[in-house]
């Protein structure tokens, strides 16, 4: 391959390097997880003793110290070329740990938030929690959540649904987006809670195309409670915020890079199947066919690595999005549209044409295309946005009509 992304940083090098390890053990795996339908725990054992699970935990509480945004969209794409379903799941989890280690550094010293994020890091480099993360309901949106925490005396009453809560037969807490109602509005908060409280409900129904072995059931949560320190405002409900817009872009712009590394897998597949076959030089459209793959990975390589440089950038210039203005969040949110947009579309006809060079040994289950011509199509639908969508929200942002909602 012509072109490859590198990692920035000192810490994304030794994640990178641990992410690249796991790459032929995860190959090796995939298959019969994806069969099965059931999450791998070796894969996420080999996470967690790597460094990898716990790579955004500072050195001195045990983990790799990474902060860069460019390097993690290279960990899972890296960690994706052995099997999509573990780079997205552990997404999720770095996600919630990137997010409580920043909480960590802002904090001051022996206040609550600074106490109870650093033992939530430290249990997470002992290899003690794996969190799963979840935005997604059925019938509404990311700025709409309908599960609902009260506040009690107790604490606060968690009642919903949640889908695609991916990793989560295997992962010791869930962080989830709920809607929460007080003196002050109506406001988007975020819950992280043990996934063995009482009234929160593994639901068992994951059966989809692709990403099978993602564990990405639904969660009910029926009248669950969390402790009053467990819950805290990112936004307004049903409104877009500076908080909400960077929260969202910094959390989804990592699995992007799952279908970038699926389309690395696919090209390699195809160029070592063709190089291999005989005379494949001399039929036309095999060269072809391979050029316009390199073409499309090299777009989507090129157009995730300079967005992931945009976001460290912002994040320095910002002071981790906390003095970010409210058009410096939607215009942060459109760059992103505009990678998802190229690489999820990249990535499948890419995985295509790797299946059309195959011939019929591509349509096979054994063979492992026949894995990431599914597992590429969770891509698109991903919110926000899907493509139906995209589009519209980009061409305003870009008139300077800053969309509410």
């Amino acid at each position: 391959m012509s072109y490859h992304i590198v990692p920035t940083t000192p810490a994304g090098e030794r994640v990178i390097a641990a992410a690249n390890d796991l790459i032929e053990p995860f190959r090796a795996r995939a298959d019969a997880a994806d069969r099965a339908n059931e999450i791998c725990a070796q894969n996420y054992t080999d996470m967690q003793r790597s460094g990898v699970a716990a790579a955004f935990v500072p050195e001195e509480l045990g983990g790799m110290g990474l902060r860069s945004m460019h390097d993690w969209v290279l960990t899972i794409a890296t960690l994706a070329k052995g099997d999509g379903s573990a780079a997205i799941a552990i997404s999720m989890h770095l996600s919630a740990t990137r997010g409580l280690a920043a909480l960590y550094r802002a904090s001051e010293a022996g206040s609550p938030p600074y106490v109870r994020a650093k033992a939530i890091l430290e249990a997470v480099a002992k290899e003690e929690m794996l969190i799963c993360s979840t935005t997604t309901e059925r019938g509404t949106d990311n700025l709409h959540p309908l599960t609902e925490a009260v506040w009690t005396e107790e604490g606060w009453r968690l009642n919903g649904m949640k889908n695609f809560v991916t990793m989560s037969p295997l992962a010791t807490h869930v962080a989830t987006n709920v809607r929460m109602r007080d003196a002050e509005g109506d406001h988007i908060a975020n819950v992280l809670i043990p996934m063995s409280t009482e009234g929160v409900q593994q639901q068992g129904d994951w059966d989809a195309l692709g990403m099978r072995a993602s564990g990405s059931q639904s969660v009910k949560f029926e009248n669950a409670l969390a402790p009053h320190d467990a819950l805290r405002k990112i936004g307004p409900w049903g409104q877009w915020s500076t908080a909400v817009l960077v929260n969202r872009t910094l959390a989804n712009v990592p699995l992007v890079g799952a279908f970038l590394g699926i389309a690395e897998t696919a090209f390699h597949y195809a160029l070592e199947g063709q190089m291999k076959a005989e005379g494949a030089a001399a039929r036309s459209g095999v060269p072809h066919a391979l050029a316009e793959m390199e073409i499309l990975l090299a777009t989507s390589q090129s157009i995730l690595a300079r967005h992931g440089t945009q976001l460290d950038d912002f994040m320095a210039a910002t002071r981790g999005g906390a003095v970010a203005t409210y058009e410096q969040g939607h215009e942060l949110m459109k760059d992103y549209q505009s990678a998802k947009w190229v690489v999820n579309r990249h990535a499948i006809d890419i995985v295509s044409q790797a299946m059309d060079l195959s011939g019929g040994g591509g349509f096979m289950a054994r063979n492992p295309l026949s894995r990431l011509y599914r597992d590429v199509r969770a891509g698109p639908f991903m919110q926000p946005y899907s493509p139906i969508d995209a589009r519209e929200y980009m061409g305003k942002v870009l008139l300077g009509a800053y969309p509410e909602a």
